[in-house]
């Protein structure tokens, strides 16, 4: 009676839709549909055929229903679909703000409680609804979070690798600058430890490296490598036999390794296809230090730039929006709050920290604000300058989207002080 009466007094205040609230657990939600301000049903449900069939069924009896649930990662995620796909509008509400906003004195959590909380605050709070995007961003978003997961499990395999080297043949590493590359990796795939190269002559040195690597080198190059090997063979003394362990871990960390790298090419390969079939993908990709790479990844963590009112809420959403705190007498300094993207935001900072790089390529207003910040009266730090950068970056990308114009440094630098 007390969750009705709450609802009551405030459907007084809003006129809204029907209301179906969820709480998201692993594999099942407890649902609560509300009508006229009061609750017209309420049932648990697996997330599978039948229970998909048990929430359409409330759907189809709601009159223009909206849904409502916390986003739980991939919990969350068939619920989701089930919106997109039955074209029904929801939202998908932040836990710390939905927490905030719900909390009371006395805390009871249960599924069921906590959902008709969910309905409460979607009457009392006109919570923002999701905006139907092409389906495109949520592949390139799915490919960028898997490329992340690639490269970090790269990383990882070649600490790996380092670690099994440097007991089985550590003066390998001095091979190469580059010790990833794919020639690098064949050559310590081939010869782990300096006794698979000892009694090989440099010519037939030479002529394993050529048929049995996968890069196309020279001969003169391949001969030099061969020499080299040998030299390293001569002065070599590792911790590891040739028939211990640690052979076998650095040839499974180097295939690895290998294995990773050509998936790695093939995802960035799809992102950027994928990216061009967006109308942002050429207008992001004009200006000077973002590639075609960033530009797709950048697509891919925030989506469509034009389902944003404004550019406060694009840096809202990625988290870069000032938070302040002042009691009494006291002022803290102003912070990001770090609540959006934190997957846009660091890539949003390499991004500038990669204009800053290329700023000989081309003019930049970015860099140019950047160069001011640092010679203020009161000189910004490298940080703070960045993160202002990684603002102005937004409200430009924002507003040539919007505008539908490509880079233009003479347009954009005559607004940048507007738009700061």
């Amino acid at each position: 009676m007390r969750f009705e009466m709450l609802i009551r007094n405030a459907l007084e205040r809003v006129n809204m839709s029907d209301i179906i609230a969820l709480d998201v657990s692993k594999g099942h939600s407890y649902c609560v549909y509300y009508k006229d301000g009061v609750c017209d049903a309420e049932f648990d449900f697996k997330h599978n055929k039948p229970g998909f069939d048990r929430l359409r069924a409330t759907v189809d009896c709601a009159k223009n229903p909206t849904f409502y649930f916390e986003a739980t990662g991939v919990y969350s995620r068939p619920i989701e679909r089930f919106c997109r796909d039955g074209n029904i509008p929801y939202a998908l509400l932040n836990p710390l703000e939905l927490h905030l906003k719900t909390e009371n004195l006395r805390r009871v959590k249960t599924d069921n409680k906590d959902a008709h909380r969910i309905a409460m605050s979607a009457y009392d709070c006109g919570y923002r609804l999701m905006a139907f995007q092409d389906s495109k961003y949520l592949k390139l978003r799915e490919l960028c979070r898997f490329y992340e997961r690639i490269e970090d499990s790269r990383k990882s395999n070649q600490v790996q690798l380092h670690t099994e080297l440097q007991q089985t043949f550590p003066e390998l590493e001095q091979l190469f600058v580059n010790r990833t590359s794919k020639l690098a990796l064949n050559i310590i795939n081939l010869f782990p430890h300096p006794d698979f190269v000892r009694g090989l002559s440099r010519t037939k040195l030479k002529n394993i490296l050529l048929n049995k690597t996968e890069k196309n080198i020279s001969k003169d190059r391949a001969l030099k490598y061969a020499q080299k090997l040998i030299n390293f063979t001569q002065n070599s003394c590792p911790a590891s036999r040739s028939d211990d362990i640690q052979i076998q871990e650095v040839r499974y960390y180097t295939q690895r390794i290998i294995d990773l790298t050509v998936k790695k090419e093939e995802l960035i390969k799809q992102m950027t296809q994928l990216g061009k079939e967006l109308p942002a993908f050429d207008i992001i990709s004009s200006m000077p230090g973002i590639g075609e790479m960033s530009a797709a990844m950048l697509l891919g963590e925030i989506g469509d730039f034009t389902r944003f009112g404004n550019s406060n809420q694009l840096n809202a959403y990625v988290g870069i929006d000032l938070i302040r705190y002042q009691s009494g007498q006291y002022t803290r300094d102003d912070h990001i709050n770090k609540r959006g993207n934190s997957k846009a935001r660091s890539l949003l900072f390499l991004i500038v920290r990669n204009m800053l790089r290329q700023q000989s390529c081309a003019p930049n207003h970015i860099v140019d604000y950047y160069y001011r910040l640092k010679k203020q009266p009161v000189p910004k730090g490298d940080k703070v300058a960045v993160v202002a950068c990684m603002n102005k970056t937004l409200k430009c990308l924002f507003s040539m989207i919007k505008n539908k114009t490509k880079y233009v440094y003479t347009y954009t630098d005559s607004r940048s002080t507007e738009m700061h």
